[in-house]
């Protein structure tokens, strides 16, 4: 069995045929879809092209409307995941709603221009946790465009860091959070290019903050999604392989696209097969609880 634990209704020019066809294509079982709630303010116009015609109406560039409509349609492959803006007075309630009527089993993805340790979002998550759904966050850091851009704005950051993931990971012991991204996954090593380069290469150093709250904190998996978290993994292979050994029991298969190389890649290191059935899917049971 293999469950794709990040990916997104509409994403990329997908509609739901295609999206069956892609999974049917990688042997993908299920797939955990996420929304992103966003003012219209916080995320890049250049994401208009790739995702739902509808954005603004409906409060985000992968609206809650679009990822039911897949989860109702087809619900043998798809896990409805739902993540408010916790900013929003209603958000608690919202969440709340979307577990009870429409049996919601992910809190995710968080991405937003805001500080996830803020007292409105600490609320959330500790509803979230209540509520049995893993919460998944994305961290970028402030990187100004190339071409030196201003507006609508310089730079898209997400989520305020590692050192606020960390001090969320304090604060919601009984809440499961799923790292991702650039800013998450950029902290597998102990080098000080987290915050100058979007994918670092080159063999990892030890003092990585990931590895240091993976021991620190049991309520922290990874998602190894997109080409941050693969590019992690891969760039110094031998550290990537005995990483996955490590926190075998904490690291879940997932793609935020429609290509295949995160399998390709685990497919590569030779790993024990009950290595792979924890990260391809068991860990994901462990989450969000038997299908």
């Amino acid at each position: 069995m293999i469950i794709d634990c990040h990916n997104h209704a509409d994403w990329h020019r997908h509609n739901l045929t295609k999206f069956v066809e892609n999974m049917d294509r990688y042997h993908i079982d299920k797939t955990w879809l996420l929304t992103w709630e966003s003012p219209e303010d916080e995320y890049s116009p250049s994401y208009n092209q790739n995702v739902n015609v509808d954005a603004v109406r409906e409060g985000g560039p992968i609206s809650f409307a679009r990822t039911l409509s897949y989860v109702e349609r087809c619900p043998e492959r798809f896990v409805l995941g739902f993540a408010p803006d916790p900013r929003r007075p209603n958000s608690i309630d919202r969440l709340k709603a979307a577990v009870s009527i429409y049996g919601a089993k992910v809190c995710g993805e968080v991405k937003l221009r805001m500080m996830y340790d803020n007292p409105d979002a600490i609320r959330m998550w500790r509803v979230a946790g209540e509520l049995g759904l893993p919460v998944t966050f994305h961290f970028d850091y402030e990187f100004d465009a190339p071409d030196g851009r201003m507006y609508p704005r310089p730079n898209y950051w997400y989520g305020g860091g590692i050192d606020c993931f960390e001090r969320v990971l304090k604060l919601c012991p009984e809440t499961n959070f799923l790292g991702h991204a650039p800013g998450f996954w950029s902290h597998i090593s102990g080098d000080d290019l987290y915050d100058k380069v979007g994918y670092p290469k080159g063999p990892v150093l030890p003092g990585g903050r990931i590895p240091e709250m993976m021991e620190k904190y049991p309520n922290l998996y990874c998602d190894m999604s997109a080409g941050s978290g693969c590019n992690a993994l891969s760039r110094d292979p031998e550290f990537g392989r005995q990483f996955i050994l490590t926190w075998q029991d904490r690291i879940v298969y997932a793609r935020d696209y429609f290509d295949n190389i995160h399998q390709e890649f685990l497919n590569s290191l030779n790993l024990p097969a009950e290595v792979l059935d924890k990260i391809y899917y068991k860990n994901a049971l462990k989450l969000i609880g038997e299908l």
